[in-house]
């Protein structure tokens, strides 16, 4: 085991971990951070996509040796009071249903909008689709970044 200094969320941690240990596994089972989830465990769904740097990242496949230097985000780190502009249209859009799978979605939309504040539908559609929600929210999601976006 080697002793890892990690960012996440502005805050300086400590954890001791394999090399090959996801990222996911330590924010859930080291840190005790559960707003990201484990879906397939594949890098296909995207409930686990956190940010890394301004970017969106896989959790469950980025091994902890992989971070580097590079801050993480997670959906507790984007805002305190939950009150980020996407966070703000999730709920005036009502998108989720089970809701499992909005971190996740919400982190990707997040990593959009720091790359392209302005997207068109088409952007949004390209730049989520590899986020899956087994309710079929898409338009949802979509309408609530057109609206963050704002």
């Amino acid at each position: 085991m080697a002793t890892y200094s990690l960012t996440i969320n502005g805050k300086q941690q400590q954890v001791e971990a394999t090399e090959d240990m996801p990222l996911l596994w330590v924010l859930r089972d080291l840190l005790d951070m559960k707003g990201t989830k484990f879906g397939c465990g594949q890098a296909l769904c995207g409930a686990c996509t956190v940010l890394l740097g301004d970017s969106a990242v896989r959790s469950c496949t980025l091994p902890i040796s992989a971070v580097g230097e590079d801050s993480v985000t997670t959906i507790e780190g984007l805002s305190e009071n939950g009150d980020h502009p996407l966070q703000k249209a999730w709920i005036e859009h009502i998108v989720p249903q089970c809701g499992y799978c909005q971190t996740g979605q919400i982190m990707n939309a997040a990593a959009l909008l720091n790359s392209n504040p302005k997207p068109s539908e088409e952007e949004i559609e390209q730049a989520m689709a590899g986020n899956l929600c087994r309710c079929g929210t898409y338009n949802r999601i979509k309408e609530a970044i057109l609206t963050a976006a704002k």
